[in-house]
């Protein structure tokens, strides 16, 4: 067997282990809202800069990963994420929750699950690149199927605090066999990338980022997928329950078609990771940025366990199907070796976009007594990312590098 799928096997257990822990602020903010007597904006806060350092993990990961390697940034990264959940769980007091859950977690868990399935899918694959990183996108759903309703129900026994103690635990479990089994690269067992030559492992180019602002494609990649984040992580994954709960569910029945939707979104990545290796990445986009819209739309409306089955399903299809095409339009447009810097920027913008719309919804929904407005608004912008996508422009041929 091509070692590459045991280093795909163990970093997907570190990329599931912190979109678990990305569930947290979704999961917890109910209960963590009625044991302190803190505010549903205030916790946002937190979850905002989580999102926001879940973001600037990944521009920092692909410098780390140049130098100390995949292997040393996945431990480090899950061990400095369990740490910041300990001291979360002992917060008594805003301020240090805001360090901790917000700047700590969330930087350790954006080094990890920003560009690390990308790094691997371009360095260790040359064929099933687009399958690759439908997996790693997968288990980022994964993730959310096991621990929305696995955080949910630990709060509701046991609370919060005990929740982010027993996250902690399995963190540093799972950097166990990452450190055992990980590689950097193919050349270091002597193998060439699947379907590809020999080839050593190849830095990104130097003074890539000053070049890479200037094109049209860098930014259009950047601006949709921080659509993206707005309607994902930062608007269903922040507020889907809390919504749920006001229609008149309870918190771990929202939880658990929070899963069901983790569980469509798993299958809707995998088939968009296969449908990215056959067919124009720029007209998927515009179907799932298109799809999600419609989606969005529909939420205010849900008021029944069919209403909200049937959202749970369509949106799940498409949560975060958008990864694969945005990924290999990264490296059609600035070569396969700069992938983790380009990609870690337009991830960066992701996280951006869910930072503000996670504050944002909460500010919409406390001045206007609901969510409608802010999932309209939502879908509406969804919509148009779909029509900005179709303006990427695709070379004839895979871009070797950057040009000056």
């Amino acid at each position: 067997m091509f070692y590459g799928w045991v280093v795909v096997g163990v970093a997907v257990i570190a990329v599931l282990m912190t979109a678990g822990s990305r569930a947290a602020p979704g999961a917890l903010l109910v209960d963590m809202e009625r044991s302190t007597g803190w505010s549903t904006s205030t916790l946002s806060i937190a979850a905002s800069i989580s999102l926001v350092m879940y973001g600037v993990g990944g521009p920092l990961a692909a410098f780390v990963m140049s130098r100390i390697g995949l292997r040393s940034t996945t431990v480090m990264s899950l061990l400095l994420a369990a740490v910041s959940f300990l001291f979360s769980a002992r917060t008594e007091s805003l301020w240090s929750f805001y360090l901790w859950f917000g700047f700590g977690a969330g930087l350790a868990s954006g080094l990890i699950a920003s560009v690390l399935g990308a790094t691997i899918a371009n360095r260790w694959f040359v064929d099933r690149r687009g399958l690759v990183t439908g997996i790693f996108g997968a288990s980022t759903s994964a993730g959310l199927l096991v621990f929305f309703p696995f955080f949910t129900a630990l709060a509701a026994n046991s609370g919060w605090r005990r929740s982010l103690e027993i996250g902690a635990v399995l963190l540093v479990a799972t950097a166990i066999p990452a450190a055992w089994l990980m590689r950097d690269s193919p050349a270091d067992v002597g193998l060439a990338p699947y379907g590809g030559s020999p080839e050593p492992t190849r830095a990104p180019d130097r003074g890539l980022f000053r070049r890479a602002v200037r094109r049209p494609e860098f930014w259009l990649l950047a601006v949709t997928f921080m659509v993206c984040g707005v309607t994902s992580n930062g608007l269903v994954g922040q507020h889907f329950i809390a919504h749920a709960t006001e229609h008149g569910f309870a918190e771990v029945t929202a939880a658990n078609w929070l899963a069901v939707m983790g569980m469509f979104n798993f299958v809707g990545t995998l088939v968009s990771g296969w449908l990215t290796d056959r067919y124009d990445p720029r007209r998927l986009l515009f179907a799932y940025y298109s799809f999600r819209g419609v989606s969005l739309f529909f939420l205010p409306v849900v008021h029944d366990n069919v209403s909200i089955g049937v959202f749970a399903v369509l949106f799940g299809l498409d949560y975060i199907a958008t990864i694969p095409p945005t990924i290999m339009l990264c490296a059609e447009a600035f070569g396969r070796h700069n992938v983790g810097v380009v990609y870690g920027w337009v991830f960066a913008a992701h996280q951006i976009g869910a930072a503000l719309s996670a504050w944002g919804a909460a500010v919409i929904r406390e001045a206007s007594g609901d969510y409608t407005w802010a999932f309209s608004a939502g879908g509406g912008i969804a919509i148009a990312a779909g029509m900005l996508a179709t303006m990427i422009r695709r070379p004839t041929i895979s871009t070797p590098a950057l040009a000056n």
